[in-house]
């Protein structure tokens, strides 16, 4: 888990979606038919994080944790058994990245990933972007591919590794800046994380407000 990964990414960058929790996906494939588009990772150095950054569900943080599903394949319980890509799929508040994921065809390039980490929009992230620039994106694939890529870590990083990292460089190849702390409130880039250490079979996810944009 500290080599790069490969991982596609492309099409419709977000339209499934997660409510403030992490991925979830259920015996549907989120990438699923079409051509994927390829998401290479850059060279990366060693993380900074002095764990192997796999979490339990007993260590989630944040405000709107409570808000994820208490039994059930989008629980926490049911997430932390499943691959990042259908842990998503099962959870009701990530349905918009999903959908952008299945209509990326990633479900199985992030599912197979040995170790990485997620910083995953909830869906009024999306919503904000408002509905025409989403319908653009979702049919610009070369533009949300390095939108998508921004959002993953080719390595598994808890929140603490993250923090006292304070920057990590992403599959887009740019770093993205980890300020704040899991009680006062944790940021990404000046995204709050609305609820981080989210365990997947091969992912620590992080829900956060708003969808990242490369250079911003």
């Amino acid at each position: 888990m500290r080599t790069s990964h490969r991982v596609a990414a492309a099409a419709v960058i977000v339209a499934a979606g997660a409510s403030l929790a992490a991925c979830g996906g259920g015996s549907t494939s989120a990438g699923s038919g079409g051509t994927t588009t390829s998401m290479a990772s850059p060279t990366t150095t060693a993380s900074s994080s002095a764990s192997d950054g796999i979490t339990k569900t007993s260590d989630t943080f944040g405000p709107a944790c409570g808000q994820i599903p208490a039994d059930g394949k989008g629980s926490l319980n049911g997430m932390a058994s499943d691959p990042v890509a259908t842990a998503a799929s099962n959870n009701p508040l990530l349905t918009k990245l999903v959908a952008a994921v299945g209509a990326a065809n990633l479900g199985d390039t992030l599912n197979s990933q040995k170790a990485i980490t997620v910083f995953a929009p909830y869906d009024p992230a999306f919503d904000a972007l408002g509905a025409d620039k989403f319908a653009a994106l979702a049919k610009d694939p070369a533009t949300l591919a390095p939108i998508l890529q921004y959002h993953v870590l080719p390595t598994r990083m808890d929140a603490d590794g993250l923090i006292a990292a304070g920057s990590e460089k992403t599959l887009q190849g740019a770093d993205v800046k980890i300020t704040g702390d899991k009680s006062s409130g944790m940021m990404v880039n000046g995204a709050k994380v609305l609820c981080g250490n989210i365990p997947t079979g091969n992912a620590t996810v992080f829900v956060i407000d708003k969808v990242l944009t490369p250079g911003s």
